[in-house]
């Protein structure tokens, strides 16, 4: 057996890396309903990895696991970094509030759906991201309502992050509009930088390149390419464009009906029979070929047959 696909190496970066988050045999009951099912992987620090599988598969839930918005049935989910202080903190997410996920952990997420504040200026909405930081800075609003200096400061570090992000997201000239006027593919990278502002180690992206033109997508690559590579984070992608998700992913599980059916490499997915099968349906496809065959037979028995009637 392919050693990518051993359960032994389940929890291992495909590329060797040191793994940034680690899942341990997540499971997620809905009542009956079992949506993800003992699933288990790594993802790399400085690394893209993705989860990609036919449409309820799972990779939403497993995101929401990660994030705080569900309490996972069973499993262990934890990350470690690097912290200012040197130290390598563990945080098992499983037991965290998602405002702590988020604020401690330092985990990051965009939607399916694009959650922007549509009325506030595009610079506003980035704003809004960095509200923990201003908060703490504030006091809780007394310093700030007295414009103490530490306030005024992390003010300024506020609005150069939010510019450096418009900047590097090329919506500058755009900063003072309403979020809402923006094409959508803008919108789109708006949803990025906002989450880039709160300064994540782990970015996870549900489906980014969702209603892009092939255009769009290719800047999309670009971009979160050059995030990998600049701020050296993790970034966790689900995406139905294959053309994304082969070009820049260093790592990739495949999930089927909440299950892992497989994990390594994009070359190994790419080729690996269980996701065939998956994505093309090919048992059914050489049973319909089967069926297609026998009925070609069937065909010269009955025409023989007619041609013998009186």
């Amino acid at each position: 057996m392919n050693a990518q696909s051993a359960d032994n190496d389940a929890l291992a970066v495909p590329s060797g890396a040191r793994a940034l988050l680690t899942v341990e045999h997540l499971t997620m009951r809905f009542g009956g309903l079992l949506a993800v099912d003992d699933i288990s992987f790594a993802a790399g620090d400085a690394e893209i990895t993705a989860i990609i599988g036919p449409n309820g598969a799972g990779k939403t839930t497993v995101f929401n696991c990660l994030t705080g918005f569900y309490k996972p049935s069973e499993g262990r989910l934890s990350l470690r970094h690097d912290s200012e202080s040197g130290q390598q903190p563990l945080f098992y997410l499983e037991r965290m509030d998602d405002y702590r996920i988020a604020d401690a952990a330092r985990v990051a997420r965009t939607f399916q759906n694009i959650r922007l504040f549509p009325t506030m200026s595009v610079l506003e909405n980035l704003m809004v991201a960095q509200h923990h930081a201003l908060l703490r800075a504030s006091g809780f609003t007394l310093l700030g309502l007295f414009g103490s200096r530490r306030y005024r400061r992390a003010e300024k570090d506020a609005i150069e992050r939010a510019r450096y992000w418009l900047d590097r997201v090329q919506l500058t000239e755009q900063a003072n509009i309403s979020a809402g006027s923006l094409p959508y593919g803008a919108q789109r990278r708006l949803e990025i930088a906002r989450a880039m502002c709160t300064e994540p180690v782990l970015l996870c992206l549900d489906e980014p390149a969702a209603g892009l033109n092939p255009r769009e997508s290719a800047e999309l690559n670009q971009l979160l390419l050059r995030i990998k590579e600049e701020q050296e984070i993790g970034i966790l992608l689900i995406e139905h464009d294959m053309s994304v998700v082969m070009e820049i992913s260093d790592h990739i599980a495949v999930l089927d009906y909440g299950r892992k059916i497989s994990d390594g490499t994009a070359e190994f997915v790419r080729n690996d029979p269980a996701v065939i099968r998956a994505y093309l349906g090919e048992e059914d496809e050489e049973q319909e070929e089967k069926g297609e065959q026998g009925r070609e037979q069937e065909r010269p028995e009955q025409e023989q047959s007619e041609s013998n009637r009186p």
